[in-house]
């Protein structure tokens, strides 16, 4: 392969996972990341099986099973703690090869960097323009030393939920809307054993999710106006969810106030009609930005990386192809799920009718579990191209 660089905007989960992708397949990478710390910022991840196989491709599956925990029986309780739906973990397996696994974000993001040359990573390059011709594309970011231009075979777009470079080369797109709920987020030390589980009451959801070596990852959701912040968001939190079951008083008492993160939850109400312009394509939240309540944000970037990675692997001079080609297996893909995730929040955390949340809560229990995680299945069930 002659020498074939690519210009990867962005550092986050899916940034990184592409540019491994791409250099895996004998690219040249450069990453360009706008934070003055290559760090991701959050707290934990539910990887479903097909997060885990794509992570599997890309050759860090066992290091992250390591640093991680694979998911316990957990399902969906209500406020209360009654079970209204149960996942069987060797069920999982055996329906999907593999289990869910419970991981912290810093975690996959150190695994993610560790893998890649030091040489190819970038901080403080605040990208200000790209612009993409037949045969090259370009790349012009303000570094700590003054202003840059890169050219390059190809460049990705993986810079998050309000990307630059989507509104730069879709600026007729009306971009991210609020999606009707907040949430709140945290990793912290607990040791005890606790199952992998969400729970509903009226509008507001809170999990637990198991993320390896004594730590677990809890968030809240709420339906709630947009902008909302607390002077005491722990405080918030406790206000809301600190009388639900255990052990969720237990998780609250146990979180510092200072590690608690919150943030609007946002997602693309108009599908983008391509992820392709020229010799760009945007991957991840730049892409698709989707609704957490399938736990499958993380999981979509990393299989855009898994397939770009694949597609481009001839070089630079089949580049306009193999975008084509990434387009065509990525955006019904995970379009189809971002639509799947918005409509199992509707149906999900945000119902507050007390007549259909009743319905939904004993329709959950009629169900058995088996049929529940077939539904599941229908998004983790996928397999990264051969090769």
């Amino acid at each position: 392969m002659v020498d074939s660089h690519a210009v990867v905007v962005g550092a986050g989960i899916g940034g990184l996972s592409a540019a491994l992708a791409l250099h895996r397949h004998g690219w040249r990478v450069t990453v360009l990341e706008r934070a003055p710390d290559m760090r991701e910022v959050g707290a934990g991840l539910s990887l479903m099986a097909n997060a885990v196989r794509a992570l599997d491709a890309l050759g860090l599956g066992p290091a992250l099973r390591r640093g991680g925990h694979g998911e316990a029986p957990g399902g969906i309780r209500n406020r209360h703690g009654r079970w209204l739906s149960r996942v069987d973990a060797s069920e999982m397996v055996r329906q999907l090869g593999t289990t869910a696994l419970g991981v912290h974000r810093a975690t996959v993001h150190r695994t993610l960097r560790e893998a890649l040359p030091a040489s190819s990573l970038h901080t403080s390059a605040a990208v200000e323009h790209v612009e993409s011709g037949p045969d090259r594309a370009e790349v012009r970011y303000q570094g700590p030393d003054g202003p840059h231009t890169l050219s390059a075979d190809l460049v990705v777009g993986a810079d998050g939920l309000r990307s630059r470079v989507r509104a730069q080369l879709w600026p007729q797109h009306p971009g991210p809307v609020y999606a009707g709920s907040t949430t709140w987020r945290a990793a912290i030390a607990f040791a005890d054993p606790v199952p992998a589980a969400i729970s509903w009451g009226p509008g507001a959801e809170f999990g637990m999710v198991p993320i390896g070596d004594g730590q677990l990852y809890w968030y809240g959701a709420l339906n709630a106006p947009p902008g909302g912040h607390a002077p005491d968001e722990l405080a918030a939190v406790r206000e809301r969810f600190g009388d639900w079951h255990d052990p969720i008083p237990a998780l609250l008492a146990a979180t510092p106030p200072d590690v608690v993160l919150r943030n609007d939850i946002h997602y693309l109400a108009v599908p983008l009609p391509s992820y392709v312009r020229g010799r760009v394509a945007l991957l991840g939240d730049a892409a698709h930005p989707m609704t957490p309540n399938l736990g499958q944000g993380a999981g979509q970037a990393i299989e855009d990386a898994v397939v770009l990675g694949a597609v481009c692997a001839s070089g630079a001079e089949e580049v306009p192809a193999a975008l084509a080609a990434y387009d065509e297996l990525r955006r019904p893909r995970s379009q189809s799920v971002a639509r799947a995730s918005y409509v199992a929040g509707r149906f999900g955390q945000q119902l507050h009718n007390p007549i259909a949340f009743a319905m939904r809560n004993i329709a959950l229990r009629l169900t058995p579990g088996r049929v529940a995680l077939r539904s599941m299945a229908r998004y983790a069930d996928w397999r990264p191209p051969a090769g």
